[in-house]
Parts: structure tokens; sequence; C-alpha cells
């Protein structure tokens, strides 16, 4: 596998294990903003930590907090190294802008069809990197 290239929302780096989730969340009263547990239920990462993965998701179910979710994930120490978003969500990324504003470090947001990764196992390691999705060492 040599990679895939995806649309850059908010640029940046990050590596770590693929987290793949195909139903939509909610991290509005879906996500612990402590430690990054998915509490949702219905999702299909329920029970699992998005800290310090590489999160793709094919959908989320938007409320108005997944901002601030977003940014008490990051303040934390509990936030994805890299979103990979197959629709984009703009409530979600400026939780992620306003941490760069703050001049807090930042996941980049990737516009990036997450089918593509549909092959890879949960687990597998990536980087990202501009808008380049490689396979980590």
């Amino acid at each position: 596998m040599t990679g895939w290239q995806g649309t850059v929302l908010i640029a940046g780096a990050g590596r770590g294990p693929l987290l793949h989730l195909t139903r939509p969340i909610s991290f509005w009263g879906g996500v612990d903003p402590a430690s990054g547990r998915i509490t949702d239920p219905d999702s299909d990462g329920h029970g699992r930590s998005i800290a310090g993965t590489v999160l793709a998701i094919d959908r989320t179910r938007g409320s108005s907090s997944s901002s601030a979710v977003m940014l008490e994930l990051i303040h934390a120490g509990s936030a994805p190294a890299a979103l990979l978003l197959a629709e984009p969500d703009a409530i979600l990324a400026v939780g992620v802008l306003a941490a760069r504003a703050m001049g807090w470090p930042h996941p980049p947001v990737l516009r990036l069809d997450t089918a593509r990764l549909a092959g890879l196992a949960d687990g597998t390691p990536l980087a990202v990197d501009g808008g380049a999705v490689v396979p980590a060492p």
C-alpha cells in the first residue's frame, strides 16, 4: 500500500493506529472528553478510546457542542492524532481551529473517502502529513 491523498481541511501532522468508525457518532454525550473513551452505545467503537488514534469517521451525528467536546479532548491530551472525515463536519472542525488559535497542538483534519481504509484492520499504524495518509513504520 502506498497511501492516499486527502483534502486538507486543517493542516498538520499526526500518527497513530487506525480507528475506523463506520456508524455515525455523536461527540456530545458520545465521547468522554477527559479520557477520549467512546461512550455512545450505538457506536461501533463503543468502549474504545480515540486518544492518539488516526480516527476515520464515515459520518457524525451532529450537535453544535461537538466543537466544545473536541476542544476539551485536545486540552486534556485525549484527542485523536489525526481526523479523517468522509463527510466534513464544520462544527467538529471548529474545536480544532480554536485549539490552533490558542497555540495548542492539534490534530490535522482531512476529508478522505474512508471506504479506502475499509481493507485495513483497526490498529494499523498510519501517518498523516499534509494531505497524505501513509503506512507508518
